[in-house]
């Protein structure tokens, strides 16, 4: 029998342990990491037992009018184990739209995750949520490198001469011991000047959370005559590099700094990963792409995953369960 129910911090030993066997492993999905943010984002997430064994887990949060996978993550959507099967993904899907129906929730808003980060195929959860009638709200595109190709597809020739004028100007590149200071004279400043809001983790944030998540959270830098230039924060999973709040002074770009910390990081420090995730190129919730920021990723040899935001009413669980029902005819 296949039950549902909200999580509960005695949850949190069993939660973890489904997260590190999931089909879609990342940090994002810790409590360590979901929890930092409970002040700003009511959590909400749900948890699938088949009789007492726990199978599927849905990160959360809840709005008025939604429950959102989820609202404090880049992404969420129905999280399974590795090894569980495809027709049974879909019941769970189904058990937790209808746990969603009887609580009086009108819609479900799933942030999928760019597919590779599953290391078994989560199209089945698409295939669900198209039998629900969900509607596919928004597209953002992520950039990646697929490692597996390497050679395959090459650098564009504005980023190899960058990367040369950098070695050039003697420019040094590697981690680096700490957070504070890319926070505080290079991510910080760039945002509130270009964008006027701060960075989504505070640096005590980020160093907590990097203290809570050893080996999965890693700053790197890039120096030009002894001064930090250039940097961004690294989420490792197995098989993924995900950089984050990549960002640099003018003299970090002009002098090729950033483009040479990132042929490092490709190169050296994760060519062992199967993919190296750039992030997205959207503004305007998906309805824009910065061009300019496209252009750069593309020039690693980054190509476009989609990013899929999908709207349903949890009453489209009947959909699903149709889809499963035996055939008439037995057939």
């Amino acid at each position: 029998m296949i039950t549902v129910r909200r999580y509960t911090d005695e949850d949190r030993s069993r939660w973890d342990a489904l997260v590190t066997r999931a089909r879609t492993r990342t940090v994002l999905f810790a409590r360590s990491f979901m929890d930092y943010h409970r002040d700003r984002f009511v959590d909400h997430s749900l948890l699938v037992f088949d009789r007492d064994e726990l199978v599927a887990l849905l990160p959360a949060s809840r709005t008025a009018d939604a429950l959102v996978s989820h609202g404090g993550l880049t992404f969420g959507g129905l999280l399974v184990g590795r090894e569980e099967s495809d027709k049974r993904t879909l019941l769970y899907l189904s058990a937790l739209l209808r746990w969603c129906h009887e609580a009086g929730i009108p819609r479900l808003v799933l942030k999928q995750s760019p597919s590779f980060y599953s290391a078994v195929s989560q199209d089945v959860v698409d295939y669900g949520l198209f039998l629900a009638d969900a509607k596919l709200a928004r597209v953002d595109l992520a950039f990646a490198v697929d490692q597996r190709l390497a050679g395959k597809i090459g650098y564009q020739e504005r980023r190899s001469r960058a990367i040369k004028k950098a070695l050039g100007a003697g420019a040094r590149v590697g981690e680096v011991e700490g957070f504070r200071t890319f926070w505080d004279e290079i991510l910080a400043p760039n945002l509130r000047d270009r964008f006027g809001v701060a960075p989504v983790h505070s640096a005590p944030e980020i160093e907590r959370l990097c203290a809570d998540n050893p080996g999965c959270i890693r700053p790197f830098g890039a120096w030009l005559e002894g001064r930090l230039v250039a940097g961004c924060v690294i989420f490792e999973t197995t098989e993924v590099a995900h950089a984050q709040y990549i960002s640099a002074t003018d003299d970090g770009r002009s002098s090729g700094a950033i483009d040479l910390l990132f042929h490092h990081l490709l190169t050296e420090v994760y060519a062992g990963k199967h993919v190296f995730d750039f992030g997205i190129v959207n503004e305007a919730e998906g309805r824009r792409l910065n061009v300019g920021l496209l252009d750069w990723k593309e020039g690693f040899g980054a190509r476009a995953y989609a990013h899929r935001f999908y709207e349903v009413s949890p009453g489209g669980y009947a959909g699903i369960d149709a889809a499963l029902a035996p055939a008439k005819d037995g057939g």
